[in-house]
């Protein structure tokens, strides 16, 4: 089989690239010029430049490919580059559909997120849930629907593609909570916002594999939620204590994280910095609550996720043998 994953070298492309190429597929990569490799390294895949929305290069980059995983995305909260985020979600997104579509693919499968169902408002939701929330809670939520509709509009047109759409995803190398998970490791993560926000989390290995049996298995147009489950931030914290032994970080009072959302903003706006907390973060902590039911994929595709408390366990041990 010859493979085609966009945004290879991120974080889900680039675990994806290699569960392919473990399988014995034959793999295309398309990254730009400026992107960091070293989540490729030991890899054997054919690598394409361009950016997610240069057609020739998606031109390359599909011949003679039977499948397309269209993983990559402009993915951030807070004070970002809404122009980008378009170009890369909505415009790339509409480009690898348009391109897939002339080169008569076999099977699209794209990543998308729980996040396009909006705030459910603590409701548990599986894929028929409609969204009700009317406006748009950041740049990312907005670009992503959008994406999403244009997504569905290709399959409605007949392009073979499934949408598979992941909480929050988790991995050793995971670039955003990685992070904050290493600071804890070490002991050097005293504090932390929203202890009663509810998280959804999937392994990303467990992703890659609901990805690769969409791509075997599902329909063209079905969606697939991707989810081990989802706990608040206080229990996440008290199973990674349990496992280390190391105390839970302090939580900091709401009104003082507000506080600093609200004067760390239009700081970093004027410096042109990404401030660690903003009034979008504040909002994600404490205002918006999606919560998903990830059974459709677990009986129709034959997903089988390690557990919650398994996938972080596993990541502590992997960090905490790596250090």
């Amino acid at each position: 089989m010859k493979v085609l994953v966009t945004g290879a070298n991120g974080f889900t492309g680039s675990h994806l690239v290699k569960a392919l190429e473990q399988r014995g597929d034959v793999v295309v990569g398309l990254v730009r010029q400026s992107s960091n490799l070293d989540g490729l390294s030991g890899c054997n895949l054919q690598l394409v430049y361009g950016d997610i929305s240069d057609r020739d290069a998606l031109k390359t980059a599909m011949t003679g490919v039977d499948w397309v995983f269209h993983t990559a995305a402009y993915v951030e909260l807070g004070l970002v580059d809404a122009a980008k985020m378009e170009r890369v979600n909505v415009a790339g997104t509409r480009a690898v559909m348009e391109v897939a579509q002339a080169a008569g693919v076999s099977k699209v499968v794209y990543c998308s997120t729980i996040g396009v169902f909006g705030d459910t408002q603590g409701q548990v939701v599986d894929e028929t849930f409609q969204r009700r929330q009317a406006d748009f809670s950041s740049a990312y939520d907005r670009t992503k629907y959008e994406a999403q509709q244009i997504v569905d509009h290709f399959a409605a047109q007949g392009l073979p593609v499934v949408s598979i759409l992941p909480s929050g995803i988790f991995g050793a190398d995971d670039p955003h909570f990685g992070p904050v998970l290493q600071q804890f490791l070490k002991g050097g993560l005293k504090v932390w916002a929203g202890g009663d926000r509810i998280t959804g989390i999937v392994h990303v290995d467990d992703l890659v594999a609901a990805m690769i049996l969409a791509a075997q298995k599902a329909q063209p147009g079905e969606h697939y939620i991707i989810s081990a489950g989802d706990l608040t931030t206080r229990e996440m914290f008290n199973i990674l204590s349990q496992e280390t032994g190391i105390p839970v970080p302090r939580e900091v009072p709401k009104p003082l994280v507000q506080l600093a959302g609200n004067i760390l903003d239009p700081i970093g706006r004027l410096l042109k910095w990404q401030p660690p907390i903003s009034r979008e973060r504040v909002h994600y902590i404490y205002d918006r609550c999606v919560r998903v039911d990830a059974t459709k994929a677990c009986t129709q595709l034959g997903w089988q996720p390690r557990s919650v408390a398994q996938t972080l366990k596993e990541i502590v041990q992997t960090l905490t043998s790596a250090s």
